[in-house]
């Protein structure tokens, strides 16, 4: 490979004398050797650098940035996206009257539309530590069964589908015990012992709700039904309506 010289560039002859551009080319002269010498400092002459790139942030730091969460919905960004026509400004109003978020709205008209005729139901176990909300009518329909565990821990419930019941707080405090077919989720609190909800084996895919754990002033009235559960196969297949009730 071929190197270049560095060393100090020699002006031509004419730019050298004296004259009215004497001053300018002394200057250039004088320019060109500084750059030179800063040049030669450095070893072999090089390509120019360019300007140095800003450092990136440490990888720590890129992941806290993407993890940080989004702003709070404010009307103007969030229904912009939505084409609401001539409700817009009704929208935007009743958003914030309410103080509420563009989701918080969203939920409200959906809790609203979805589970009309139902009321929502909230409730937990004695200390607090298992807290829910359940939706369901304000007319109860309970099952008192007599399998070996409902006897004995007196297992009254109304039964409803998964998506209408959420665990407000308590998931670390939960404990569940199961037996025979396992299907059955018998979940309490591991600090106080009461079971407020569970996953009962009739519908797996849905909660009985204990109703002596909800919060006073929803409930109207309650049905109790006996249920045969020492005869649970017997039982089941002559009672007509008890596996859809987790149903939609």
């Amino acid at each position: 490979m071929r190197r270049t010289r560095s060393g100090v560039v020699t002006e031509p002859r004419e730019r050298r004398r004296s004259g009215a551009s004497g001053g300018l080319a002394g200057g250039e002269s004088r320019a060109r050797r500084s750059e030179s010498k800063t040049r030669a400092g450095g070893g072999a002459a090089g390509p120019q650098q360019s300007a140095k790139p800003r450092p990136k942030p440490p990888p720590r730091a890129q992941e806290a940035a993407a993890e940080e969460p989004p702003p709070a919905d404010t009307p103007a960004t969030s229904v912009s996206a939505l084409d609401l026509g001539e409700q817009r400004e009704r929208w935007e109003t009743f958003q914030k009257r309410q103080r509420l978020s563009f989701e918080g709205a969203a939920k409200l008209l959906l809790d609203t539309f979805e589970y009309q005729g139902l009321v929502k139901h909230t409730g937990g176990c004695h200390c607090g530590a298992v807290r829910f909300e359940v939706w369901a009518s304000a007319d109860l329909h309970i099952f008192d069964c007599n399998c070996s565990i409902c006897k004995k821990k007196q297992n009254r419930h109304f039964i409803v589908p998964a998506s209408r019941f959420k665990l407000l707080k308590g998931t670390e405090s939960i404990t569940t015990y199961t037996f025979n077919t396992h299907k059955a989720q018998h979940t309490f609190c591991k600090r106080c012992g009461v079971q407020s909800f569970y996953t009962p084996r009739s519908n797996p895919g849905g909660f009985g709700i204990a109703p002596h754990c909800l919060d006073e002033g929803t409930v109207r009235s309650v049905v109790t039904e006996e249920f045969n559960g020492s005869d649970w196969e017997r039982a089941m297949k002559e009672h007509k309506t008890i596996k859809n009730m987790s149903k939609e």
